[in-house]
């Protein structure tokens, strides 16, 4: 939702429940109890805080930057892989087909140059954490995007640009 043009998005966070009317995370007198901050940034004490997702926050980020653009050279497999391009600020792509790489060139649409896919990770100075993607000057880009990948979304944007 936050890659396309349509909606308003709402990010909300939640607690992990193990019943469907099950109340919020509380102690003995049934007071909500509130979220700790574990070192690697997740919450606890029953607390989920989605919005804390390195996957969340990149793509709000993705969004912020995107504003304002449209919705350009969509792409699709026939088969749960599709991409597209926002204006020539962002680009995204997501595979959902069981057990079949995603491996096409595909029109990008942004300046030339390696941009690290904020999804599998960030841009840290002059370096990626996590996979990148080099868009040649004709604007496309060999996107690469394996069926194991921990997510099967793969976005970038001119602020991800190394």
């Amino acid at each position: 939702h936050l890659a396309f043009t349509y909606g308003v998005p709402r990010i909300m966070s939640s607690y992990a429940f193990t019943e469907f009317d099950q109340g919020p995370p509380a102690d003995a007198n049934e007071n909500i109890i509130s979220r700790s901050v574990n070192a690697d940034g997740t919450c606890g004490n029953g607390w989920v805080c989605e919005h804390r997702w390195r996957q969340i926050y990149n793509m709000v980020k993705f969004r912020n930057v995107v504003n304002g653009t449209s919705v350009e050279h969509f792409w699709d497999n026939g088969s749960n892989q599709i991409a597209f391009a926002r204006g020539n600020k962002g680009f995204i792509a997501f595979n959902g087909q069981f057990n079949v790489d995603m491996k096409v060139w595909l029109q990008a649409n942004l300046p030339a140059g390696t941009y690290c896919d904020v999804i599998s990770g960030d841009k840290v100075g002059t370096t990626c954490t996590g996979r990148s993607a080099e868009v040649f000057a004709d604007g496309r880009a060999l996107i690469i995007l394996p069926a194991t990948a921990e997510d099967g979304v793969f976005a970038i944007h001119v602020e991800a640009k190394l």
